[in-house]
């Protein structure tokens, strides 16, 4: 099985009455259940209980409490409204009993109206981009086993950052980064399952960019680092097995938190979707 198939198929939650779902976790190297596979699942969720035609154009969630890789995951849907156009649904993650995500999630029946975007920033197309590098052997294997499965880049998705970084000896640069990304092979053409992946993917490298200007990073020692929230709007068709262009910025951080906000677009300049972050940054006393 690829690794792609994989998360496909962690996308295809268990059925387990008309507005409750299950779904199962990957361990990617993240100490807890990586969130972008919980906002994945609760959208993938939320789609089962909406008619098709209607779809995903924002997404509002609240990361509550760590989870737990090596339990199942309960999502329980409420059907919060159906109007003529619009459909809103309440998605809660469960875990041992407790709430690990809350979110809200909006679906619309296309519509034309007026349209404008902002200017896809100009970059090196991805065949100019360097890929990413695996750590030598010697020291990758100096390594927890977790993070090792986290540095790897034998993962669903490739990554090719225009302007690269170290995350071990992180550098003091403006909080800007501009990386691209696709799936590593072919999926079908379904949109629901496009936008799944891309909820999937859209919490990668986010708060990470509100450390860029403060030379530290995930793997710095006395850093606690945790997303406390997202936000996903979803503004035109894409596939993720194709290239896209997420570009990252973060406004401000204080008072232990960094803000950061995303745009995706496809390789054409079409502004796809748009994110939003607020994570925990908290310096620990040495």
């Amino acid at each position: 099985m690829t690794h792609v198939t994989e998360l496909v198929d962690l996308l295809q939650l268990e059925r387990l009455e008309d507005n409750l779902f299950r779904g199962q976790s990957r361990d990617i190297g993240t100490r807890f259940v990586f969130g972008g596979q919980v906002l994945g699942q609760a959208l993938a969720a939320a789609q089962q209980t909406v008619d098709v035609a209607r779809e995903a154009h924002s997404l509002h969630a609240y990361f509550l409490r760590a989870g737990d890789i090596e339990a199942p995951i309960v999502y329980s849907v409420e059907r919060t409204r159906d109007g003529g156009t619009f459909s809103s649904r309440r998605v809660v993650a469960i875990q041992h009993g407790q709430p690990i995500l809350n979110g809200s999630i909006s679906f619309q029946l296309p519509e034309h109206g007026v349209e404008h975007q902002t200017t896809m920033p100009e970059v090196p197309a991805p065949e100019d981009v360097e890929p990413l590098h695996p750590l030598p052997p010697d020291e990758l294997e100096r390594l927890p086993v977790k993070l090792q499965r986290w540095l790897g880049i034998d993962g669903p998705f490739e990554f090719r950052q225009v302007w690269p970084r170290d995350e071990r000896h992180p550098a003091k640069r403006p909080p800007i980064q501009h990386i691209w990304f696709k799936l590593t092979s072919p999926i079908d053409d379904a949109a629901i399952l496009h936008r799944a992946l891309l909820a999937y993917a859209s919490d990668f490298h986010l708060i990470g960019t509100a450390t860029l200007p403060h030379g530290i990073s995930y793997l710095t020692h006395n850093v606690q680092m945790a997303s406390l929230d997202h936000a996903l709007w979803f503004h035109r068709p894409f596939r993720v097995d194709e290239w896209l262009l997420y570009s990252f910025d973060s406004p401000t951080a204080q008072g232990g938190r960094g803000l950061a906000r995303g745009q995706i677009f496809s390789r054409d300049g079409s502004l796809v979707a748009s994110t939003a972050q607020e994570g925990l940054i908290r310096l620990r006393a040495e």
